[in-house]
């Protein structure tokens, strides 16, 4: 299985997932600026035409992409983490859509968009998703006592929150913390060369 991601990208937590679920892809790295896989692996476009990540290859050759789908995808692969029922399938839907649409997009504005004069409006309308998410946390995780792929996709954001000087609740201090103290995501961290949010420069 071949997972394709950017250092640090949304795919970190596909690849979280992953791992999760004892899958431990390999790992095709692409450079951000030039959409080129790394070491000579040509365009990634040839790989995906969409041009973003992630991007899993099955062994079978079949393609699956976009966030959601893959995090929906390995919950199910992953039994101590996976929906018990179909309510519970549902609840993570909604939070993988939230999180994508709501945060992961207002960041792709934020990052990308020319200018500067709506950025303040964007980091503020990504900290107040955040503010939402800390009012009905519930337990050590998004979803209650259980890790979940949505734990998994949040984590991304807040590590993107501190890259960008966002200021976040304070009760997602103890929450990152408890995130990076699972295996899954040191081996992640380990095999994309990153380091953990807590050693990021503030």
């Amino acid at each position: 299985m071949k997972l394709y991601y950017f250092a640090d990208g949304c795919s970190l937590a596909t690849h979280i997932a992953l791992r999760e679920a004892g899958i431990v892809p390999d790992l095709f790295k692409v450079d951000v600026a030039t959409r080129e896989i790394e070491n000579g692996g040509g365009p990634f476009a040839a790989v995906n035409p969409k041009g973003y990540v992630p991007t899993l290859i099955f062994d079978d050759g079949s393609m699956l992409t976009e966030n959601v789908a893959l995090l929906d995808w390995a919950a199910r692969q992953a039994p101590a983490s996976s929906p018990r029922n179909d309510m519970e399938r549902t609840r993570l839907i909604e939070a993988l859509s939230f999180i994508s649409t709501e945060i992961h997009k207002q960041y792709m504005a934020l990052f990308f968009l020319p200018g500067d004069d709506a950025k303040p409006m964007l980091a503020e309308r990504i900290v107040g998703r955040f503010h939402y998410l800390a009012d009905r946390l519930e337990g050590d995780y998004l979803l209650g006592d259980r890790f979940t792929t949505a734990d998994a996709f949040l984590y991304v954001m807040l590590r993107w929150a501190k890259m960008s000087n966002l200021e976040v609740p304070a009760v997602f201090k103890a929450y990152v913390a408890r995130i990076e103290n699972r295996d899954s995501v040191r081996a992640a961290l380990d095999a994309e060369g990153i380091k953990p949010a807590a050693r990021k420069a503030a």
